[in-house]
């Protein structure tokens, strides 16, 4: 195999396939990048038996065949290479070992043989549908904070992606929660999706999706099974095993009849949340919301820090209240709102509050209070 790219093409590519290569690995082949040069391209594969993803750039090849090499040394050299360096490619006569060079510099790595590449079987996927990257994106971005990091919860590890009808209109849902929040983000369901099975897609894909969406403008194609799902963009392909588990019936922690309703000036109410949390203790994060007609007041306490107090001016008008929440969730929560103001609806102290953008009626968040 020889092959000659430009370097950013090559880096790019890379960056992509390595973050999936977990760092430690017991299996010598998956800490290595799958390299094939065919005609006029190059293709870069990685895995963790889980998770898989291919990448074809444009490469001049004078040499087709292929090898595998230890993805993060090689990323690691091609990123330290001066900018708009060609860079070549070639295995030896024995396929044992890959050089590296650009201009002054030489780099001989071990390969392994690409026969030991380990292939993750695809399976029949029979639901295909095309989906706006912008629709994905919003959806990641603005529930992936709430996936829980708990592992015997395993099932909510994930993001659930389902087919629902919200107001007569059929959507696409992604639903991330952690037991002490949730979120839900909708968009239009795109064709060819109304029949797809629920499907938890988990925490590490859902962030290599992420990462290549940020260079995607058009469409990402999805296909998927109850078992795998396939992203597809430019010439990045993306298949990952889903998570094998039923998702717990969210409907039912969404409330419905809260009545008390605080409007707040979104930008504003998080740098008072973000200052007064800086009294609250480390374990608890937790700030008090005295809401009265006109005023919020955040308070915060701690043994050893002290105490803290902040106002500001909002719209409410139903009967007082006080009211505890975990800080960093509120700040995580204030983060997605698109608008300039935050809709809390709220029941009691001790009832979940559900938070709405004042600008987009798509997204819906859910927050369990906690004593103070």
């Amino acid at each position: 195999m020889k092959l000659t790219i430009e370097r950013a093409a090559l880096l790019k590519a890379l960056a992509h396939v390595q973050s999936v290569v977990e760092r430690r690995n017991t299996i010598p082949i998956l800490s290595n990048v799958l390299i094939t040069a065919q005609k006029g391209r190059l293709s870069l594969a990685a895995t963790d038996m889980d998770l898989a993803i291919t990448e074809q750039v444009d490469a001049t090849a004078s040499k087709t065949g292929s090898t595998t090499a230890p993805a993060h040394t090689l990323y690691e050299i091609v990123r330290k290479l001066p900018d708009g360096a060609q860079v070549e490619l070639e295995t030896a006569s024995d396929g044992n070992s890959l050089t590296i060079r650009a201009g002054r510099s030489r780099f001989t790595l071990q390969c392994l043989p690409p026969a030991d590449f380990p292939a993750m079987a695809e399976g029949d996927l029979p639901h295909r549908f095309q989906l706006p990257a912008t629709d994905l994106k919003g959806i990641i971005d603005r529930t992936r904070f709430a996936i829980s990091n708990e592992e015997t919860r395993y099932y909510l590890n994930g993001i659930y992606f389902h087919a629902a009808t919200a107001g007569g209109t059929a959507v696409l849902r992604g639903v991330a929660t952690d037991g002490h929040r949730l979120a839900r983000v909708e968009v239009p369901l795109p064709k060819g999706a109304a029949d797809i099975p629920g499907v938890i897609v988990p925490r590490k894909t859902v962030g290599e999706v992420r990462k290549l969406l940020d260079e995607s403008d058009g469409s990402v194609d999805v296909e998927l099974s109850d078992t795998r799902i396939r992203f597809a963009s430019g010439g990045v392909t993306l298949v990952s095993k889903l998570i094998d588990g039923t998702f717990p019936d969210y409907e039912r922690v969404i409330p419905t009849g809260n009545d008390k309703v605080l409007n707040v000036p979104c930008k504003e109410f998080a740098h008072a949340v973000d200052r007064v949390s800086t009294i609250s203790t480390e374990k608890s994060r937790a700030i008090k919301l005295a809401v009265a007609k006109g005023v919020v007041t955040l308070s915060a306490t701690s043994p050893d820090a002290g105490s803290a107090t902040e106002e500001i001016e909002v719209e409410y008008k139903a009967a007082a209240l006080e009211i505890g929440f975990n800080s960093r969730y509120l700040l995580d929560i204030t983060e997605q709102i698109a608008g300039s103001e935050a809709r809390f609806l709220m029941a009691d102290a001790g009832s979940p509050t559900l938070v709405r953008d004042g600008a987009d009626e798509s997204a819906l968040y859910v927050l369990m209070p906690m004593r103070v």
